[in-house]
């Protein structure tokens, strides 16, 4: 359905969830002339506060949170009358109004994946703005896509999408779209990997200009291979290895294209930047973050298929520096011996991302604190990978036992440290307190653990929040005078 097919005056609306995305839906759905019930448990504002309250006869359309898996009662009840079923991504395409600068509705570039789809989607939009666009980022990454959808002043739009927006998602044509990975996340919510993968996948579907996919992943190589594009669409493979024809990758140090999107021809190698460039993206020694690098070469794939200037899209991916809670050094202790470094990578909620911040560092460097909401997720996997990597670990949250179960399994051996998760308030404070013990000067405690936060924390960055205020109270009370 195209936006000029739908019109949502007259319509009566039920919009489930009062977040950001809920709250900008309500306004948008009010202000084109439809009857919006919003319906939040929680919230005291809201027209309702239980689904069991909707008169199912009055609905015309139901537009959902992600919060709300589709074996939800009050989906399973509204798809059952027919009564279409909706995400704020889906709403907001139809409702797009056209750019002040072309007159028509500004192109979307929209990214998924298991991991990297916030640091892709932030350099997307920095290098796009550095290239003279109005570009935000806008979606999952938490600000609203359908206020920014029906404003004409954006040119493009940089767009974060979870597996859980794609779900009820159906029109979307995106001018570039770019699967970062594929790893076992969120299956409760789905119901299977086959599903979760399924998702993701729509981001491709009638895609216009190009794709940019994991040459490195499978699963997403295969989507993108089978993936119904439009005509003319290119598919560009990144890897963080020696590109082959028709991909981005690196070689010798290099940022190297064998695509012909950045200059050259498909298939010759065509050399547009030294990694070491990119500082931002670096250890303090210097060694580039390798999920990071490729996070960077997606970003670069959109915003060059969309017809942005390369040398200007480069020199802004250089200068550009993650957001917090990624991979984030938050306190040092230094000594003649060594420097203990406290380091802040809360995003990464599941074993996919809390593997690549472990890749980062060197072998038996890492104390690592990990646990949380598991998100029916095991670690068996993870702990036998990165074995290596860890020193000791510290595991939070409520529910320990699979994380524990995968220590048990394949490093019985590791110094470990259980925090009671009695009292939600001192747990990181006892958390840092445990870690530091073990951590000797040239180690690394790394908070990226492998699960999400709401079980002990608000969020996870009020998780990396509160792990970066207490490692500044160690480090405080144990430097020298």
């Amino acid at each position: 359905m195209s936006n000029q097919e739908f019109n949502a005056a007259g319509k009566c609306v039920v919009v489930a969830g009062l977040g950001i995305s809920g709250r900008s839906m309500a306004k948008i759905l009010r202000d084109a002339g439809a009857t919006v019930i919003g319906v939040d448990e929680k919230l005291e504002a809201a027209d309702l506060h239980s689904f069991d309250d909707i008169d199912w006869d009055e609905v015309d359309l139901v537009c959902t949170s992600p919060v709300f898996n589709p074996r939800t009662p009050f989906i399973v009840e509204a798809q059952s009358r027919g009564i279409e079923v909706i995400s704020e991504v889906e709403l907001a395409w139809r409702m797009r109004v056209p750019s002040e600068r072309t007159g028509s509705p500004a192109p979307w570039i929209g990214i998924t994946g298991t991991n990297g789809k916030t640091s892709t989607t932030e350099m997307t939009s920095e290098m796009l703005k550095a290239c003279g666009y109005t570009a935000p980022a806008v979606g999952n990454i938490g600000n609203a896509l359908s206020a920014a959808a029906l404003d004409p002043v954006n040119d493009v739009l940089c767009v974060e999408l979870s597996s859980f927006q794609l779900h009820f998602t159906y029109s979307l044509e995106l001018d570039c779209a770019a699967i970062t990975n594929i790893a076992a996340d969120h299956l409760d919510w789905h119901g299977g990997m086959a599903n979760y993968a399924t998702d993701k996948s729509k981001v491709f579907d009638g895609a216009k200009r190009v794709i940019a996919y994991n040459a490195q992943d499978a699963r997403v190589s295969e989507l993108a291979r089978t993936a119904q594009t439009a005509e003319g669409c290119e598919h560009i493979g990144f890897t963080l290895g020696e590109p082959v024809s028709g991909q981005i990758g690196i070689k010798d140090g290099w940022i190297v294209d064998m695509s012909g999107l950045c200059g050259g021809q498909t298939g010759e190698a065509y050399a547009l930047a030294p990694i070491a460039d990119f500082t931002h993206l670096a250890e303090p020694d210097g060694t580039i973050y390798p999920h990071l690098l490729a996070d960077a070469l997606t970003a670069l794939i959109l915003v060059v298929g969309l017809g942005a200037d390369v040398a200007t899209a480069l020199n802004a991916l250089k200068r550009f520096a993650p957001g917090g809670h990624r991979i984030q050094t938050v306190a040092e202790l230094a000594s003649p011996e060594g420097t203990i470094r406290f380091v802040d990578d809360s995003k990464a909620t599941n074993a996919h991302a809390a593997r690549a911040s472990l890749n980062s560092f060197a072998p038996g460097s890492v104390v690592w604190i990990a646990g949380g909401l598991s998100k029916g997720a095991t670690f068996e996997e993870l702990v036998e990978q990165e074995r290596n990597r860890l020193k000791a670990v510290v595991v939070i949250g409520i529910d320990q036992k699979p994380m524990l179960e995968a220590l048990k399994a394949k490093a019985p051996e590791l110094p470990l440290t259980v925090i009671d998760p009695a009292d939600n308030a001192t747990v990181m404070e006892r958390a840092i307190d445990a870690a530091a013990d073990f951590a000797e000067p040239g180690d690394v405690v790394l908070l990226a653990p492998a699960c999400a936060s709401m079980d002990q924390f608000k969020s996870y960055a009020d998780r990396g929040d509160q792990f970066a205020a207490q490692a500044k109270r160690w480090v405080n009370g144990h430097a020298e005078a």
